[in-house]
């Protein structure tokens, strides 16, 4: 297999943007409202895109360490972010809970990854530490809104045997641990489901762009199997770090039920 890429113009970019037209055309046939927010989507994601291209080319070449970490760290509080903004409820501390367990967990299993597998020298390698941690990242934010959202609502629904449990004596977490155990379930569902059918139902992103590029499909293969195992691990300790410090925040040391702390968003 030749290890040669097609080059893309601007042109052929160009025309590969009319298949937006086709979610254009159907929001407005069917009246669906999508066209503004289909618009403003397709613009933010061509800048954003143009503008991590500049620069990781401009990385790729530097290879300094203090600027690959001064970007890693902006990635991971967008994520820490966003993970909070899609939550229906909020309490204080939430998004330096939500910013700590995705940072965490997001750095422990990159470097590992990096470092212990793939043995990549030096670690801080952009052509590897960048893209592995915002896949990484990318799946962690969805996991912690997932999760805290299930916890939040639990602890909302099941408000009144929560309580009761509390009253008879039972402690913070002989009260809760079910609505621990149902968030982190929640937020690891997701990845756990695109395991079952990757390879089979759909081809991962990186496996797919190695394989465009020229790269021998076993070893597109491996580097995948790779991300997917590091995407898994990060999804799930960020998970159960954001659900527990939401734990230790909604459930008082004095074993006590705080919904009071809670706000829409």
């Amino acid at each position: 297999m030749s290890a040669s890429t097609i080059p893309i113009s601007p042109l052929q970019l160009g025309t590969s943007a009319l298949l937006i037209l086709i979610n254009i055309s159907l929001s407005f046939a069917l009246r669906l409202g999508l066209e503004k927010s289909l618009i403003i989507a397709t613009a933010r994601m061509l800048v954003q895109l143009l503008l991590i291209g500049y620069v990781l080319n401009w990385l790729f070449t530097l290879s300094n360490p203090l600027v690959i970490i001064a970007l890693a760290l902006f990635m991971a509080s967008i994520a820490g972010i966003s993970g909070v903004n899609r939550t229906s409820r909020r309490f204080v501390g939430i998004y330096w809970q939500s910013l700590l367990s995705i940072l965490v967990a997001a750095f422990l299993i990159t470097q590992f990854s990096i470092i212990g597998v793939i043995r990549v020298d030096p670690w801080y390698d952009p052509q590897y530490f960048i893209p592995l941690l915002g896949m990484i990242l990318g799946n962690a934010l969805n996991g912690v809104s997932l999760g805290l959202d299930q916890f939040m609502d639990n602890l909302v629904a099941n408000q009144g045997q929560i309580e009761t449990l509390l009253s008879l004596g039972a402690t913070r977490w002989e009260a809760t641990h079910k609505e621990v155990q149902s968030a982190v379930r929640r937020g690891m569902i997701p990845m756990i489901n695109s395991m079952m059918v990757t390879g089979l139902v759909s081809l991962p992103g990186m496996m797919t762009g190695q394989i465009l590029a020229g790269a021998n499909p076993l070893d597109a293969v491996r580097y995948q199997t790779i991300v997917m195992f590091a995407i898994a691990s990060g999804t799930a300790l960020a998970t159960l770090g954001v659900v527990l410090l939401a734990w230790n925040s909604l459930l008082s040391p004095a074993h006590q039920l705080r919904l009071d702390k809670l706000r829409r968003s």
